[in-house]
């Protein structure tokens, strides 16, 4: 890990403490130790912890309440109960109340790097959830121009609904954060938001994609899938570019719309789903109807509220917000690159202003973001005169210098000396090296970090023997 965990540990027991303490410092912890329940609490006001290790049985406050407290302030939080009084029914109310791992006396260092290993995990799962929710979601929309403030009133005002909404524009104007949008504002927002680009996908998959498959359905379906349809119960599926559908597929998707069932591939179970549909298309559908393409049926499916996304040519007072937001926040746009940015015509909407703002962040001098900067990129090149992409040096403008080291007899020092004094200061140097960290130090050695844990104990007690008294 990058950054050490920062554990608060409760202990009213001193030498446990102790132990507990010096155990997870081993294990790449910072650890901050009180001596009971109610020091626990106060502590856990005024730090964030990453980890609470508590005994169960202390003064003033018990596991139980430090449990509590910490849950209360994240419920995110893992918390590992410590007790010598491990029955099942402690174990049971422990993990109702929210404990994470529960650690029983005697500990040994195994337990404790077992219970780290599993509550990083799923830290680790946790935070991974949270950052693809956010993606699939994504964040509130940037918007400045009339046009666009009027598309998000009008989704806040039909969001609440069950209708389904047909969103359509250019490619690139920012149908998915729409339906995102949709999905947000809706009473579904605690539910699933699930997505499937019609086109990505080869017309013999889609229905599979769609609505799942039973176990031999066809050849490769070793196990039955769960299909995007069933994914979305519950929520929104958002089903972009629409439009490329086969008219074999639309009837299968009108269907779905109008009665929320449908059987797997190979199966003859009707599935039943609660699923709000958020349609999106670049292509004109009333007149894919006018040539036979598209159903009518289900166009009017579709369009129950139907939302058209102008191009960014055509809302230019979008254009500095949206690049500001692609941009760092420590850099500057010049007054000349922003009037170039609000002229061009941006074929490829906000993706090409994502896309131009991204590579302007890599290459800007002095944290600005000059007029000559963005036409370079908007012009479509990427290197300068001379061919040499911006911002990069010219090959050999670093002149390579060889440094000979004279090197003598590297174990002459060794010696004489006996093996466990060799080991002991090989430990003691790489843990000075490794800046005390102990996990690096482990990872140095080749040894595991409850190895090093043991070497350091017996170093600390042979070094206690040789002290005077």
């Amino acid at each position: 890990m990058s950054r050490r965990d920062l554990v608060l540990l409760a202990d009213d027991e001193q030498l446990s403490r102790e132990f507990l303490e010096e155990a997870l410092r081993a294990l790449d912890c910072e650890v901050h130790a009180v001596a009971d329940g109610q020091a626990a609490i106060t502590a856990l006001d005024e730090r964030s912890y990453d980890l609470v290790v508590t005994d169960l049985k202390m003064p003033h406050a018990d596991g139980m309440a430090v449990l509590a407290a910490s849950k209360s302030a994240d419920p995110d939080r893992p918390v590992v109960l410590v007790t010598a009084h491990g029955t099942m029914h402690v174990a049971v109310t422990a993990m109702r109340q929210g404990a994470d791992d529960i650690l029983e006396k005697p500990i040994v260092i195994d337990d404790i790097e077992l219970a780290l290993t599993r509550v990083r995990e799923r830290g680790r799962l946790l935070r991974e959830n949270r950052f693809l929710r956010n993606e699939a979601i994504g964040g509130e929309m940037i918007v400045s121009s009339p046009a666009m403030r009027r598309i998000v009133e009008l989704v806040q005002r039909v969001a609440p609904s069950q209708a389904s909404v047909l969103v359509r524009g250019e490619s690139g104007t920012g149908k998915e954060c729409v339906a995102a949008m949709v999905h947000r504002y809706s009473d579904r927002q605690d539910g699933p938001f699930v997505k499937l680009n019609c086109a990505a996908i080869p017309e013999s998959l889609l229905e599979s994609e769609l609505f799942g498959h039973e176990a031999g359905a066809f050849t490769g379906a070793g196990k039955r899938r769960i299909g995007r349809f069933e994914l979305a119960d519950g929520g929104t599926l958002f089903l972009d570019e629409v439009g490329e559908m086969s008219p074999a597929m639309q009837s299968k998707l009108l269907r779905v719309l109008q009665e929320q069932e449908f059987e797997r591939v190979g199966g003859n179970q009707t599935v039943n789903v609660d699923v709000r549909v958020v349609a999106a298309t670049n292509r004109d559908l009333a007149a894919e109807v006018e040539a036979g393409r598209f159903r009518a049926d289900l166009l009017y499916r579709l369009e129950v509220v139907p939302i058209e996304l102008p191009p960014l040519r055509d809302r230019a007072e979008d254009v500095l917000p949206l690049a500001r937001h692609f941009l760092r926040a420590d850099l500057e746009i010049d007054d000349a690159a922003v009037a170039c940015l609000e002229a061009h015509p941006w074929p490829g909407n906000v993706r090409e202003l994502q896309n131009v703002m991204q590579r302007v962040a890599l290459l800007h001098d002095d944290g600005r973001v000059t007029v000559d900067l963005v036409r370079q990129w908007l012009n479509g090149s990427g290197a300068n005169d001379s061919g040499t992409a911006a911002g990069s040096q010219p090959a050999g403008s670093n002149e390579e210098k060889t440094v000979v080291l004279e090197v003598g007899d590297p174990y002459a020092a060794l010696v004489g000396k006996k093996l466990a004094d060799v080991e002991r200061e090989l430990v003691e140097r790489a843990l000075a090296h490794c800046g005390g960290n102990r996990k690096r130090t482990a990872e140095l050695l080749g040894i595991s970090v409850r190895t090093l844990f043991n070497r350091l104990q017996t170093t600390s007690r042979e070094t206690a023997v040789r002290s005077p008294a």
